[in-house]
């Protein structure tokens, strides 16, 4: 017969088994302390010696990494996703950018649909609170907390699609997208006039999503990184314009 004895799990393993669903489900996110032994054993309600056995075996797994003097950390899986040789080749070459940009249009776009029927009614409510900040942020008239804030709210929209694969992937693009890799973002938020059109449209797409309508979320997505795209093309143009422009007036003055 094809029955075998129920092996009791060990606290430590449950321990384990817990946290991984927590990185798992972007609740704990990299960079993120864990409580204190004391406190978190308190919590989980087991003892002292299953959490340190625990927190050995996700230190194993490189989960989760200790930093002298101050604690336990979720470690930065997400990091290591994309080669350095890879990194600079993403770098060096403006196409990459614009692939980007459609890459999050596609992927994005399907994740405002699932937000929008999927997402619990606290998801949306995360989602209409960072546009909240956005709306306080804007102003301030501070590019680098603008920045940040339309990376939150992208991020929050990713995180109530609940599709874990969909959310590290994008975690780890945007992580990317905050070195400066594709693009620096707060340029996008230097100039009035793209300011006001930049929170218009997070606007539209926090409407939809908090009326529930996938299309227009959708839609409201694609619109946005559509203007991004159309807007980095354009500084380009006028880069490259620029440049040459300051080789003629060079040669000019030699004449």
């Amino acid at each position: 017969m094809p029955f075998q004895k129920i092996q009791p799990e060990k606290l430590a393993g449950t321990v384990v088994k817990q946290i991984e669903l927590l990185i798992l489900r972007g609740i704990l996110r990299p960079g993120d302390r864990l409580p204190a032994e004391r406190e978190l054993a308190e919590k989980l309600g087991v003892s002292r010696p299953s959490l340190r056995e625990a927190i050995a075996a996700l230190q194993e797994r490189n989960l989760l990494e200790p930093k002298a003097g101050a604690g336990i950390f979720v470690a930065d899986v997400m990091g290591a996703e994309f080669s350095e040789t890879l990194v600079r080749l993403f770098s060096d070459h403006e196409e990459a950018m614009f692939d980007y940009i459609s890459f999050r249009r596609d992927m994005e776009g399907m994740a405002a649909e699932r937000a929008a029927t999927l997402g619990s009614d606290t998801d949306l409510q995360v989602i209409n609170t960072v546009f909240r900040k956005m709306e306080a942020a804007h102003s301030k008239r501070n590019p680098a907390e603008e920045s940040q804030l339309d990376a939150e709210f992208h991020l929050a929209i990713i995180e109530a699609s609940h599709n874990v694969v969909m959310l590290h992937m994008m975690r780890a693009m945007f992580t990317l997208l905050r070195e400066g890799v594709f693009y620096n973002r707060q340029i996008m938020f230097k100039q009035r006039i793209t300011r006001d059109t930049l929170l218009d449209q997070h606007r539209a797409i926090n409407d939809a999503l908090q009326q529930r309508d996938p299309a227009a979320a959708r839609a409201a997505v694609a619109d946005h990184l559509t203007y991004v795209e159309n807007s980095l093309s354009a500084q380009s143009r006028a880069d490259r314009h620029e440049a040459i422009a300051r080789q003629r007036l060079e040669q000019e003055a030699l004449r």
